[in-house]
Parts: C-alpha cells; structure tokens; sequence
C-alpha cells in the first residue's frame, strides 16, 4: 500500500450500561428511562437515536454518531452520557458502568423473535449471560461500499479498498487480548470473584480453557476469527461462519426462514470480537463497558494506530514466532492466530498486564499508536511508561472491595455499585469539554 496522507475515516461508539435505582437495586425499567432520555434530547436538539433498549430491560445502551477523530467523538459520548445521566437523576436511576453486575441477576428478555431465536440456539441459561455483561463496541470505518451485507466483500470494489478492510479487519484482530487486558473491569460476577476477565468468559467463552459462556461452544459465530491473509480468506470466513450458525439453529429445530423473518441475515450472524457490520465498519466488540477516562484511552488507542497503519500504507501480516507487533519498513508483523488466540487470549484473561508476554504485547502497540501523535498521546505515553505498575478498575475494585468471604455479600455490591455510578458521574463532569482528550492527557494513570 501506499502513503495515503488524505485518507479520513470515521470512528463510532456504542457502550452499554446496567439501570439502577438510586440504592444500586438492578431494575427493569429500560423503556422509562430511555423515553426520558430521547424526551430530553429532543428538548435540547440531540439525536434520539442515540439513546436505544438492549435485549433485557435492565440494560440500555448509548451510542455517538461517526466521528472523523477520536476527539471529536469523545465530546459527543461524553455529552450523550451526561443527558443519560440528567435523564436517569429525573425519575430516580442510575448508570452503572462496569462489564457486570457485581450480584446475582436473573434479566428480563424482551419477547422478540430474534432474541428468543438465539436463545433457543444456544440455550436460555447460556444465552442469559449476555444480560448479565455489558461492553463496548467500537467501529472503525472502512472504504464505502466494500462491505457487502450480501457476501461479505463487495467484488468489484477496487483492489487498495480492499486492501484497507482487509488490514483493518487483521489490525482489530491483532488488538483484541490487549483490548482485554487494559479494559478489565468488574471482577464480580454473580457475587464472586474468578480472577478471570467475566465480561469475555460469560460472553465469548471457550471450550479449550473450560470457560462456560454464551458462545461456549460456538466459537465460529461468537469467538475470535483468524486472520484472513486475503480478501477471498475473508470472504470464505465469513461464509463458514454464516453456515456454523444456521447449522446450529437447524440443530435446535429451528428453520431458517424464522430467523430471516426475524430480521437475520448474513451479517447479522456473526456476534464475533471482530465482525463486519453491515454500516460499512469493521466493528470490534471485545472491550468491557468502563469509565469513561478508560474508553477514551481505549478508543485513542484504537483510532490512532488504525490511523497510522493508513495514513503510512501499512500491511497487517501474522507472522509464526511473533508474540509482539514489529514494523518492518511498510508491513506491521503481528503474533500469529494460534498464539493470539491461545496463550496470549489465555494470559490476558488471567494474569492481564501483569503477565510478561501481554506486557510485551500491550508495549509494541502503545509504541505505534504513540506514533501518531495529537491529543491524547500523553496520556498514551503514560500509561506505556507505568505498564510494569498498571492498575485496571478490576484491580482496582479487587484492592478496594475486596470481600472478606468468598461470596460478595449484598451490601459490598451494592456499596460497589454505587461507588461506581458515582465515578461515572464525576468523570463525565470532569471530562465533558471542548477538548476531552487534552483533558485526558492532565489525568495520572493508575
């Protein structure tokens, strides 16, 4: 690829958060708060949109529009958080913002078709863990029309369109366990603690580690997919996958033609880490939903090396025996699928930063977003020199909630839910400004 120094690109966002009462009780009352939120904003001239139910009505999700920059998407997350927040102080609820529920839940699903669909598939106590997550998606924008909700890949798009998506889709793949590692949040899970990362083993699971997940054992539609070292990989990747899951439903009695009616298609398929969206994005769905100053650094992070493999004409290539990213002249070399996926995924789940191979891993990413320079790379920079003393909110809660017993009892989590939505509050009030990543930037890394 060549330097393209003109290229612009959009970054989007979409973080999902659990309802509380003003007790940190859990509650089910998605839909008040969310016409609340689209009452205000309408008020206020902000897009409704941006305020929309998840599939059980203890969680709702807030979403930005697509940004040219990550400054300028983190003005509007941070504006759309505090009308949610001015929403919920109106009729008496809370945002709290970790990946999980620090006690024992049992969610209330819609009765939707789709939902009911995919619960049939994969099992209704397996599927109900993803009521009891919460994460961050992020969307990197790829060329326009290249992705085809069809087929995957638009053929006759040109070749150096192409090959962006296909780097951007490996470059998302590369980050995922550093993605895990420095976003941990809420060690609870149900009221205990596994040392695990809870959000991607209730969520992603895996057969291989023994983690008891939604996706458990359909890793082609809900785990990491490999690399694809062209486009027809690609394309052939995502077609496996199609047909895993419609395997799956014809398993379970489902026909097919429920699940297009239901709204499915080909894309919609997929609820991989890493996933083309049929809004023309590569969208990366590993991150846990945290505080505010820790998506910022995350979708830094993200925009500026994507940015920076662009605008120098990088190609994204997995190498055997690479456990860290190397930039060779035009080529970033990363670790390969089997190590990514095993040992590093493994490590990142378990030990997170503090293991020396995902330390290793983090630096050499840090190393080229940091590259890219601009707002926000101080803060970068900051959390690359303290990555030997890096601290996640999981730790953090781990040092400051740490339950005497084994079991969290219900007034430590209720404490730790509160503790929580109120430093969502204070981070919002802090960061809402013209220039939110400067302001990231004055902020001490843990």
């Amino acid at each position: 690829m060549k330097k393209q120094n003109n290229i612009k690109r959009k970054i989007g966002l979409e973080q999902e958060f659990f309802l509380v009462e003003e007790s940190g009780k859990l509650c089910d009352r998605a839909d008040e708060f969310l016409q609340t939120c689209q009452t205000l904003a309408q008020d206020q001239g902000y897009n409704i949109h941006y305020f929309v139910p998840e599939f059980v009505k203890n969680m709702v999700e807030i979403n930005t529009p697509p940004c040219y920059s990550s400054e300028a998407l983190g003005k509007v997350y941070l504006q759309n958080l505090q009308l949610a927040i001015t929403a919920g102080h109106k009729i008496g609820l809370r945002l709290y913002p970790l990946s999980s529920y620090p006690l024992h839940i049992m969610p209330v699903m819609r009765d939707k078709p789709n939902y009911h669909l995919q619960a049939r598939t994969v099992g209704y106590d397996r599927f109900l863990h993803a009521g009891k997550c919460t994460g961050t998606h992020v969307h990197l924008e790829v060329p326009p029309g290249v992705i085809d909700s069809r087929v995957g890949v638009a053929y006759e798009s040109s070749s150096e369109d192409k090959q962006e998506l296909l780097n951007i889709y490996n470059l998302a793949t590369a980050l995922d366990s550093a993605l895990i590692a420095l976003g941990r949040s809420c060690p609870y899970y149900e009221g205990e603690s596994f040392g695990l990362a809870s959000h991607t083993i209730r969520y992603r699971g895996s057969e291989k580690f023994g983690w008891e997940g939604v996706y458990t054992h359909l890793q082609p539609v809900g785990g990491l997919m490999p690399y694809a070292d062209c486009i027809e990989t690609l394309v052939e990747n995502q077609f496996s996958r199609f047909h895993a899951w419609l395997q799956a439903m014809e398993k379970v009695g489902i026909n097919r033609q429920q699940f297009f009616e239901a709204g499915g298609s080909f894309l919609k398929s997929s609820w991989n880490p890493i996933r083309l969206n049929g809004l023309g994005t590569v969208e990366i769905r590993c991150l846990d939903s945290n505080l505010p100053a820790v998506i910022l650094a995350m979708i830094t992070l993200i925009e500026k090396i994507s940015h920076w493999v662009r605008q120098e004409g990088l190609k994204v290539l997995s190498a055997e025996g690479v456990q860290v990213f190397q930039q060779e002249g035009n080529t970033i070399r990363v670790p390969s699928f089997d190590y990514l996926n095993g040992d590093l995924l493994y490590a990142a789940a378990t030990e997170g930063v503090k293991h020396p191979y995902v330390k290793a891993y983090v630096d050499s990413i840090l190393e080229l977003a940091i590259a890219d320079g601009g707002d926000g790379t101080q803060y970068l920079t900051k959390l690359r020199q303290k990555l030997d003393h890096y601290q996640s909110i999981e730790g953090e809660i781990l040092q400051t909630f740490n339950s005497t017993t084994a079991h969290l009892s219900r007034e430590e989590g209720l404490n730790l839910v509160l503790h929580y939505c109120d430093a969502l509050e204070s981070q919002v009030d802090y960061l809402n400004r013209d220039y939110p990543l400067k302001t990231l930037d004055e902020i001490t890394v843990l």
